[in-house]
């Protein structure tokens, strides 16, 4: 299964949505070099950019809430403070266990939950920040 930046899932912010595809990005990569056998050579670089990059995003989106003023900044942090630690959790199975059918279905489960997140919150965050220019 391939993610992509759906119209459905574009919050209109361009900083938001270009660090979405690059996410989805680096994880269609990871899963593509899973399925040609060559997923093991892939998960420290692509687990450690993940994790990397997933904490720069939600940086960028928290700076956007924080001029913004955003009401439910704190709400919006609590989930990015507890998404990466579940990010940092299948990060680290991944590179003690390898691609096993299991933990790359709990990345899957992971993905899951931000795509919700980026449909509902992320969107209206992008909302209220184009209201406040």
């Amino acid at each position: 299964m391939k993610y992509e930046l759906t119209k459905d899932l574009e919050t209109g912010n361009s900083l938001i949505d270009r660090e979405h595809r690059e996410l989805f990005a680096a994880i269609n990569d990871l899963m593509d070099a899973c399925s040609k056998g060559k997923g093991r050579d892939r998960i420290a670089d692509t687990t450690r950019f993940l994790n990397d990059y997933v904490s720069k995003h939600f940086r960028d989106e928290e700076q956007l809430q924080i001029q913004s003023k955003y009401p439910t900044y704190s709400m919006h942090r609590q989930f990015h403070e507890k998404y990466k630690m579940d990010l940092a959790q299948v990060g680290n199975e991944l590179n003690t266990a390898g691609p096993t059918l299991a933990v790359l279905n709990k990345l899957n489960h992971v993905v899951g939950v931000l795509i919700t997140h980026i449909r509902i919150e992320d969107k209206k965050l992008a909302v209220h920040v184009k209201n406040s220019k």
